[in-house]
């Protein structure tokens, strides 16, 4: 029942997961048999409605934040659904999102090239603070927040050079908590040490704080290392995946995969 499915999240502790898509309604939340236990958000132009969600994350207190490309906002839903905040803050397109333990939301605003910390009183509807921690980026979009470190991992979408013009490139870079820069790799130079293209859609931290990517190019997930030890390359998974666009972990060390390609969710087990 997914349409062009955009983003994935994982509610900690429960199983369930929220996938923002291209539906009639674009929020669905799944149980951990794959049940669909909730739809909401209509597309149309009232408050709650959703008219192009891009991504989707999910608070530790549990809230369903989702970016809004359509109309350039952060709109935050509990899990039945209800609307409980709409951020408009100048976004000029916010894409990626990911939650930090504290229910702090890192957004990535691909036109401003820039990374956002929002916090909020979710429960109470209140927006607290909205502040820009990371400037000077190419096109930001997927964005991971490590829940150990604090490390945050954004994926820079970089346009082409020379003849190749139809597609480009992807770096992924990785921040401390401070914000300050850890680690880079980008397709160019993952093809000079090993010879392999790469363009980066989604990006995840497994339990170690290895950084995870799903690659469209090799229709893989592949395992960067710790940001110190760039760049490595591990397949994860390399067969069974069409366009994977969306990635998380679950609480059994589960990895599940968003695929725009069959319109699908795929879970895969650690061992």
């Amino acid at each position: 029942s997914l349409v062009n499915p955009t983003g994935v999240a994982a509610c900690r502790g429960t199983g369930r997961l929220a996938v923002a898509h291209d539906g009639k309604k674009r929020i669905h939340v799944f149980g951990p048999s794959g049940l669909c236990l909730q739809r909401f958000g209509e597309r149309g132009d009232a408050g709650n409605d959703l008219k192009y969600p891009l991504d989707v994350t999910v608070t530790s207190d549990g809230h369903v934040v989702v970016t809004d490309g359509g109309d350039r906002s952060v709109k935050a839903f509990d899990f039945d659904g209800r609307g409980v905040l709409a951020v408009r803050e100048g976004f000029r397109l916010p894409w990626g999102l990911d939650a930090t333990p504290k229910s702090e939301v890192i957004l990535a605003d691909s036109e401003a090239g820039a990374l956002y910390r929002l916090t909020a009183d979710f429960g109470r509807g209140e927006l607290k603070k909205c502040q820009m921690i990371r400037a000077q980026l190419v096109s930001p979009r997927a964005v991971a927040v490590c829940q150990t470190s604090g490390a945050v991992a954004v994926i820079e979408h970089l346009k082409a050079q020379g003849l190749n013009k139809d597609k480009g490139s992807t770096r992924v870079k990785i921040f401390s908590a401070e914000m300050d820069l850890i680690g880079q790799v980008d397709s160019f130079g993952l093809n000079l040490v090993f010879s392999s293209q790469m363009y980066a859609t989604a990006v995840a931290f497994d339990k170690e704080g290895r950084v995870i990517v799903t690659d469209v190019c090799s229709q893989a997930v592949i395992c960067l290392g710790k940001p110190e030890e760039f760049p490595m390359f591990n397949p994860l998974i390399s067969q069974g995946l069409f366009y994977p666009v969306g990635l998380t972990y679950i609480a059994n060390d589960s990895l599940v995969v968003l695929d725009s390609g069959d319109h699908s969710i795929k879970i895969f087990s650690s061992t």
